[in-house]
């Protein structure tokens, strides 16, 4: 029996459904694609940062053809990751650090693309055709993709807004050599909306819709290998991993909550964690805390750096003697990190006393200069 095409597009959205993903829609791939040229411009004005990749990728980026050329349509596809409660709360416990919402649970990369290898399975042996599926992590530009898809639109922030889940989606895409009927694009729908923009910290946006990720504080927790820029250290608070501020601030959220699933849940122990715990991690804690989670890919020593300028942000007293006990650390970017928080927490006598005893014995030179030497 013969199944039209508007009946296939449904029974891959229940299949879909029942697969854990929130939302389904359907684009062609025929048309220009002028995310590659924002690309193009983001990348020559050296935003990406450290982010190599990025620019490496850029001609395989320029379109889901330049990807893989037999490709004839997408299927987007969202899952609602929307938090219980508000991420910004524990901004005000500044003893406890700030885990971005997303990295609270298991990797969503493996989640979603074993859902959507699922779905790819289930989708050849019902219609045929050869595929391909994308999380995040392939140079596929996944946020115009969606909105080209109806999923949502991007906003000031240039992450997805969807009318449904506002900026709480995880993002995955399968391409197809299947004629699939395309869903109408979705148009921005911010009106003069421009709350996510001036939240940031770090004055990251140089305008609505452009982002210098090299002032973003999800790229200087995550991307940035060494330390971060004493400019914006201050602005970090107790964000250890990761910033939710513009996704948490977008008027879109209040509709997130409706007809959730709690498909992908937080682990209580990344619930605002006390920075005192997390700053004794040696290596093994560390990957036994973060076991099947994006925050590991870090590393240890790049996210004790983290909770170390927290500490420093913290003005919590008794954290200064974990600050201490890191000036002894076998990593230099920790003990680096050590200093400076040290620097923001004790009395200036009391730190030139200890830079005093603590510099003969130092023959780092990135850990010489956080003393002031």
């Amino acid at each position: 029996m013969t199944t039209s095409t508007s009946e296939r597009e449904e029974l891959i959205r229940a299949e879909a459904a029942a697969l854990g993903f929130d939302l389904c829609r359907f684009t062609d791939i025929d048309e220009a694609w002028p995310a590659a040229a924002r690309l193009l411009e983001f990348v020559d004005a050296g935003r990406h940062g450290e982010m190599g990749w990025m620019a490496e990728t850029a001609e395989r980026r320029r379109h889901p053809r330049a990807m893989w050329a037999d490709a004839r349509s997408a299927i987007v596809l969202g899952v609602n990751y929307g938090p219980d409660d508000d991420p910004m709360a524990v901004l005000a416990q500044p003893a406890r650090g700030a885990i971005s919402v997303y990295a609270r649970g298991d990797d969503y990369h493996e989640v979603i693309k074993a859902r959507l290898k699922a779905l790819g399975r289930w989708l050849q042996a019902r219609f045929g055709g050869e595929l391909k599926v994308f999380v995040d992590t392939a140079p596929l530009l996944e946020k115009p993709l969606a909105e080209r898809a109806g999923v949502g639109w991007q906003g000031r922030h240039t992450n997805l807004v969807s009318r449904e889940f506002g900026s709480w989606l995880f993002l995955g895409s399968i391409l197809t050599t299947l004629e699939l009927t395309p869903d109408a694009p979705e148009s921005m729908t911010c009106g003069t909306c421009r709350a996510c923009l001036d939240v940031c910290p770090t004055d990251a946006f140089p305008a609505p819709f452009q982002l210098d990720a090299r002032r973003c504080i999800s790229y200087l927790t995550i991307e940035l290998k060494g330390p971060i820029p004493r400019e914006f250290r201050p602005a970090l608070g107790n964000r250890i991993y990761g910033c939710d501020d513009c996704l948490a601030v977008c008027p879109w959220n209040k509709f997130a909550q409706q007809g959730r699933e709690q498909k992908l849940a937080a682990r209580e122990a990344l619930n605002a964690p006390a920075l005192a715990d997390l700053a004794r991690l040696d290596d093994p804690a560390f990957r036994d805390l973060f076991r099947k989670n994006p925050v590991k890919r870090i590393g240890r020593d790049r996210f004790v750096r983290n909770v170390l300028y927290a500490i420093g942000n913290s003005g919590v007293a008794n954290l200064t003697t974990e600050a201490e006990r890191l000036l002894d650390d076998p990593s230099p970017l920790v003990r680096g990190a050590a200093v400076w928080a040290l620097s923001q927490c004790l009395a200036p006598e009391a730190f030139a006393t200890l830079r005093a005893v603590r510099t003969p014995a130092e023959a780092d030179t990135s850990v010489l200069e956080e003393w002031g030497g």
